[in-house]
Order: C-alpha cells, then structure tokens, then sequence
C-alpha cells in the first residue's frame, strides 16, 4: 500500500516558516537606531570585536542587522553593490534608504515565500536628511515587511520591550551624548546586567560632514561621553 504524500496546508506552512525565523533573530543582542541632533545614532550590543553588526552602506545612508551573522552579512555586501551599481548608472543623488529598503524588501519576501528555510534576519536602514527632506529609518523583518519609524526602533532581542522602554524616555532628538546614555541604560535595564564599553558597536551618520557621513565611534570617544573623568 502506497504511503499517503505529507501535506502541510499553505498557512500553517508560513506561520512555521515565521515562528523559525522568530526564533533565530531571538537569540541575538539588540541593535538600536536613533535619532539624535547630530545625525543618526546606531548603537549595538556586540562582544564581537571583528564582526561589526553596523556599517555604512553608501554617502548617507547605514545598515544594521540581527539574527544569523552570514546572512544580515551578505544582505549588506548585496546592498553596497545595488547602491554603487545605481550611483553608478544614474547618480548618487538616487541612492536613498527608501530604494534600498524596497530593494531589501523584495529580496526578503521571495526568500521567505520561496525557499525552504527563511533567511533568520531583521535589518534596519537608516538615511540622513539633507536639503530640507528628514532623516529616515527603515526596519525591514525576516518576510520583507518595511516598517517606517520615525524616530528610533530596535531589533534583536527583546525588540520590542527596548523600543517601549526608549519610547517613553525619548519624545524627540536628543543630543548625541544624552542619546547614547539613555541607549545603554536601555540596554542595561532589559537585560538586567552591565554593558561594558568595550562590548558597544557605536556608528553616527554625521549632520555636519560632507560626502561620506558614517564614522564609528571608538572606546576613546565612548569612554568620554559614557564615563567621564570625575
């Protein structure tokens, strides 16, 4: 007797699909996005010295990621190419945060609905405002869904519970310094153990620089802001 073919029905196939992918952005340490008066705050918790959950993407815009380090990995190199490719062709003007979070939306979604395991990534794009347009952050999620927000959001672990917490403290820009004190107490609180600088990933797309704006900020720099001499 000829045994019966498996059968999984379409929805119960996503919501697997998704509740893995869950799961594996889950286990990873946060990374938040902010708004600050000097630019575009990103701030990570990462005890990894060589791989950076934070990098610039191209003149004004930067990439952060969560989840499966190859993966968030190779859709940022994908990402450097799309936009040097498009700089390229038409101009650098072109290149904005919107196109790449539709870019990264599209390359998402058909993994997520086509392949067999989904990609375990959450990424967030973030574009400096210049000539009178404001600064954007784009959060795109493992199906390719792009959420807008405004001012701040957090991925990773206990996303959500962070970007409540930081919500509720943060109504609008706030000075660099200010932003990245409340960022590590955040940090701090939901995971109810200490951060220590060296374990923070810090980029700033930079208001007041001209051509490539994104720069890290070093344990010197953190040190000072974060711990300064009495």
């Amino acid at each position: 007797m000829a045994a019966l073919p498996f059968y999984v029905s379409p929805e119960q196939l996503m919501q697997d699909k998704a509740e893995y992918a869950k799961k594996g952005i889950a286990r990873g340490r946060s990374v938040v996005v902010l708004v600050v008066q000097e630019g575009i705050l990103l701030a990570a918790d990462n005890p990894s010295a060589s791989l950076y959950k934070i990098s610039e993407v191209y003149d004004r815009v930067a990439f952060a990621g969560v989840g499966k380090y190859s993966e968030f990995e190779n859709l940022r190199k994908a990402g450097i190419r799309h936009a040097d490719l498009k700089g390229f062709m038409y101009s650098r003007e072109d290149v904005t945060g919107r196109s790449l979070a539709n870019a990264y939306s599209q390359l998402l979604g058909s993994a997520f609905s086509q392949e067999v395991k989904p990609l375990e990534v959450e990424i967030v794009l973030a574009d400096l405002g210049t000539d009178g347009h404001p600064d954007e952050i784009y959060r795109i999620s493992y199906d390719g869904s792009i959420f807008d927000e405004p001012l701040l959001t957090a991925v990773g672990g206990r996303a959500e519970q962070l970007a409540s917490l930081l919500r509720e403290r943060i109504k609008a820009p706030k000075p660099l310094p200010d932003g990245l004190r409340i960022v590590r107490g955040a940090f701090q609180e939901i995971s109810e153990s200490p951060l220590p600088i060296e374990q923070m990933e810090v980029g700033l797309l930079d208001r007041n620089a001209a051509g490539r704006t994104f720069r890290r900020l070093l344990r010197p720099e953190l040190s000072e802001i974060l711990e300064p001499p009495a």
